[in-house]
């Protein structure tokens, strides 16, 4: 086995290890499917625009089939550090979702920490829902064509929607992404994303999602 395509074998297993909860906990599981189409590309030297849309496939009890559009401007304001963002619309179940959200990216190498906060306005809900994002991202090129990623993201709850002090707050993901580059502006990629939340009163949910992905670089 090649080296690179060595590195990323070992690091899907411990993504997908460190990101299973302890067998002895009860879980609700599910399996839903996203799929995402996105157009991204340079207004300028420092400043990228990002448009993507998806169809997410989910079981009613978890939100009934959802259909998103969003965009995030980003701009590096060094080497290192790149600043953003932008407004995504959700629609499931016959219910809006309208979320603005501000983002910091810091990259060293192969390695990139995004840090994002959203402010979620829901169709019925008794005030904003104000939620915290923070994701690490390990990049691997396995060849000319063909690239790896892994990530974990941690979110939490600053403020729900509703007044419910039971309410869940912390959600945590865990993602591998195979990808592949059959033109000079177009990426194709599978990924398998697993979503765990703890809840206080119910069986922790857990969701297994496969990805698929269609980038166009503009």
């Amino acid at each position: 086995m090649k080296k690179p395509a060595a590195q990323f074998a070992i690091l899907l297993a411990a993504g997908l290890a460190a990101w299973q909860p302890s067998k002895a906990q009860a879980a609700d599981e599910d399996v839903q499917l996203w799929v995402y189409a996105v157009a991204t590309g340079d207004l300028d030297d420092d400043t990228r625009l990002t448009i993507d849309a998806s169809a997410r496939w989910r079981e009613r009890q978890r939100g009934d089939e959802q259909h998103t559009l969003r965009f995030n401007v980003e701009q590096e304001v060094a080497d290192f550090v790149r600043i953003g963002g932008g407004l995504g619309v959700f629609e499931a179940g016959g219910l809006t979702e309208v979320r603005p959200h501000q983002e910091i990216t810091l990259t060293s190498g192969r390695l990139a920490a995004r840090t994002r906060i959203e402010e979620r306005f829901f169709d019925g809900a008794d005030r904003m829902e104000f939620r915290f994002r923070q994701r690490l991202r390990y990049s691997l090129p396995l060849g000319e064509t063909v690239d790896a990623r892994v990530d974990g993201e941690y979110f939490h709850l600053v403020q729900t929607q509703f007044r419910d002090p039971d309410a869940s707050r912390d959600q945590f993901r865990g993602r591998a992404e195979l990808g592949w580059r059959p033109a000079k502006r177009l990426r194709v990629a599978l990924a398998y994303l697993a979503i765990y939340t703890p809840t206080p009163l119910i069986p922790d949910p857990i969701n297994h999602v496969p990805q698929a992905w269609v980038e166009y670089r503009f």
